[in-house]
C-alpha cells in the first residue's frame, strides 16, 4: 500500500486544524536528543532495510549521495541534531520539530526559512504499510537526503517563500507543483528513469509501481500542466512528471511561478485521471 503525505488536493496542512492525530510527537531534551524506545528504533530499522533494498537501481544518485552524507543507517532513528549539522554544512537548511499535524501557513513559513518540518513520531506496527500523517521515517528518509543537494534545496526554499506570500486559492495550485516534484517526481538519467520524489522513495509499493507498472502516464515536466493536474493522496498515482535532469529543479525555481499559476487558473484543470473518492456512509 502507498503512503499518504503532506498534500491532499486541498492540501492536508490546510485542513488539519480541524482534525486530530492519534500520534504525539516527542520533544528533544536539553541536549537535543529524542529518546526513542527499542520498539520505535526496531520499526525504523525494518522500514529502512526494506526500502533501501528496493531503491537500488531505482533512486536517483543525488538521493543515495544524501543518504551517505547524512550517515543514515538501519541501526536507529537518526537524531535531528546530527541531520542538522550536515544540512547546515551542505545547503544551510535545518529540520524543525513539529507536531503530527501542522497548518498550511506554518508549513510554508518553515520552508521559507530553510527549515524542513519533521513530525517527531514514528508509525506503529498497525500502520506499518499505510499512514495518514507523514512520520519521521517519511520526512528523514524520504526528504532530508535531497536537502543536501543545492538544486533541490533551492527549489524547496523558493517554493516556501512563494507559498508564504500566496493566497489560499493560489496555494492549492502550488500544492500540485510540490506534489508532482518533491513528493512524486521522476527524472531521466543516463542509466534510465529514476525516482527523486520523497513520497515514492519512502513507499515500497509506489517505488516499484512508479517505474515498472504500465498503468500510469509518464510525461516530461511542464509547469503549466503540473499546476493543472488534479491528484489524490490515497491511490497509486495515475500520472508522473519527469525532469530532464536533476538541475532542472533549479531552473523551475527561477521561473515566474506565480504568473504560471495565473495562466493555469485561466486554462482550468485537466480532467482527473482517477474516479472521485467515495464518501463514507454516515
Amino acid at each position: 500500500m502507498r503512503k499518504s503525505l503532506h498534500f491532499q488536493e486541498i492540501n492536508r496542512h490546510e485542513v488539519v486544524m480541524s482534525k486530530t492525530s492519534q500520534y504525539q510527537s516527542k520533544s528533544s531534551n536539553s541536549n537535543g536528543i529524542i529518546e526513542w524506545s527499542s520498539e520505535e528504533n526496531q520499526i525504523w530499522s525494518e522500514l529502512y532495510e526494506r526500502q533501501i533494498k528496493l531503491l537500488d537501481g531505482r533512486a536517483c544518485q543525488q538521493f543515495l549521495d544524501g543518504i551517505d552524507l547524512l550517515g543514515m543507517t538501519a541501526n536507529e532513528i537518526p537524531q535531528l541534531k546530527d541531520i542538522n549539522k550536515v544540512l547546515k554544512e551542505t545547503t544551510g537548511w535545518q529540520t524543525a520539530e513539529v507536531p503530527a499535524l501542522i497548518n498550511f501557513g506554518e508549513f510554508f513559513r518553515l520552508l521559507a526559512n530553510k527549515q524542513f518540518p519533521v513530525a517527531t513520531f514514528i508509525r506503529t506496527r498497525e500502520d506499518f504499510d499505510y499512514l495518514q500523517e507523514p512520520d519521521i521515517f517519511h520526512e528523514i528518509f524520504g526528504h532530508c537526503p535531497l536537502l543536501t543537494n543545492p538544486a533541490f534545496a533551492h527549489f524547496t526554499h523558493t517554493y516556501g517563500k512563494l507559498g508564504l506570500a500566496a493566497s489560499k486559492e493560489d496555494r492549492v495550485y502550488l500544492a500540485r507543483l510540490y506534489w508532482f516534484t518533491v513528493e512524486f517526481g521522476l527524472m531521466n538519467t543516463q542509466e534510465g528513469l529514476r525516482i527523486y520524489g520523497g513520497g515514492i522513495l519512502s513507499s515500497p509499493g509506489e517505488t516499484v509501481y512508479a517505474l515498472e507498472s504500465d498503468k500510469p502516464l509518464r510525461k516530461p515536466i511542464n509547469a503549466i500542466d503540473v499546476l493543472r493536474t488534479p491528484y489524490r493522496i490515497d491511490i497509486m498515482q495515475p500520472i508522473y512528471y519527469i525532469l530532464g535532469e536533476f538541475d532542472d529543479l533549479y531552473d523551475l525555481a527561477e521561473m515566474d511561478i506565480m504568473s504560471l499559476v495565473e495562466q493555469a487558473k485561466q486554462l482550468g484543470l485537466f480532467e482527473p485521471l482517477f474516479p472521485p473518492k467515495q464518501k463514507m456512509a454516515s
